[in-house]
């Protein structure tokens, strides 16, 4: 089993050597690995937000997030607390051990996760946060097209938290029209605005630039850790783009089984284990060939 992996290992590596432009689809699995598993607990979590989770019993940090609370002062204290998280946690290795293997590739970073983690260690220029950033805020309406970083807020709000509640005035309100703000993170009241159709048309611009002008170029869609949940984001428009394009190489790295259509086979690779491990593997093999 090491034996084929590493065989594998070394087919993407030359992959990765011989492509003109690296297209990356990061989903959940890729933040779970580098130990942000918002599903399940894990103690990088849990040191930030374990009053919580024993005060409402939640099952996994999401479960916190999404939660029906009693008044916006209970909601808030959580959101603040969890937001506090991402700002201070390191940056996980599995996301620095990809910046190197991505080093003098041109390259876009897709992305359904809102922990930030993308967005620390590449250019915002080559990231599209398809489903939002926890860093940010906007109006709950929304009444405007605005987001809003919000650091310096949330370390207010954490030092202003009393135990599993925040205090009323501490409650981030609207500059506009003083509805309570909300987290930049898919939902009903998700602003698909100028922030957002600006990372879209990123994307789409890169995409156009290689799959359209440039045909012959070599294309290689990396997709790292997307499950069953967003299929549509990710994982359905790559297998589609690698079946309409000659060029197209279609590799998915995932901790769970996974498979393609029957008409990607020789176009396409599967690695299979613990993303932390396969792209540290990965790092070392291309750095070995430099």
């Amino acid at each position: 089993m090491e034996k084929h992996r590493h065989k594998d290992i070394e087919s993407l590596a030359r992959l990765i050597t011989a492509a003109d432009a690296v297209v990356v689809g990061a989903g959940s699995g890729l933040s779970s690995a580098a130990g942000f598993n918002h599903y399940h607990w894990t103690p990088a979590l849990e040191t930030y937000l374990g009053e919580f989770k024993d005060y409402y019993r939640f099952t996994s940090p999401f479960a916190g997030f999404y939660y029906c609370y009693s008044s916006p002062e209970q909601q808030w204290a959580y959101y603040t607390k969890y937001i506090y998280s991402m700002w201070h946690l390191p940056t996980g290795q599995p996301y620095l051990d990809l910046k190197a293997v991505l080093a003098g590739k041109d390259y876009f970073v897709l992305t359904t996760n809102v922990d930030m983690q993308c967005e620390r260690v590449f250019s915002g220029e080559r990231v599209c946060s398809y489903q939002g950033n926890i860093g940010y805020l906007q109006c709950a309406q929304p009444c405007h097209d605005r987001l809003y970083e919000n650091r310096e807020l949330i370390e207010s709000m954490n030092q202003a938290l009393r135990g599993t509640v925040l205090p009323p005035e501490m409650v981030p309100r609207c500059p506009d029209c003083g509805r309570i703000m909300v987290p930049w993170v898919r939902d009903d009241t998700f602003l698909e605005g100028r922030d957002w159709r600006s990372g879209t048309e990123r994307y789409e611009k890169f995409l156009t630039r290689y799959l359209l002008e440039q045909p012959e170029k070599k294309v290689l869609l990396l997709e790292l850790g997307v499950g069953e949940m967003t299929p549509g984001v990710i994982k359905l428009p790559f297998w589609d783009m690698t079946a309409r394009n000659s060029q197209v190489f279609y590799a998915c790295l995932n901790q769970e089984a996974s498979s393609a259509p029957e008409h990607l086979k020789g176009r396409s690779l599967y690695l299979q284990g613990d993303l932390a491990d396969i792209l540290k593997e990965l790092r070392t093999q291309l750095e070995k060939e430099k």
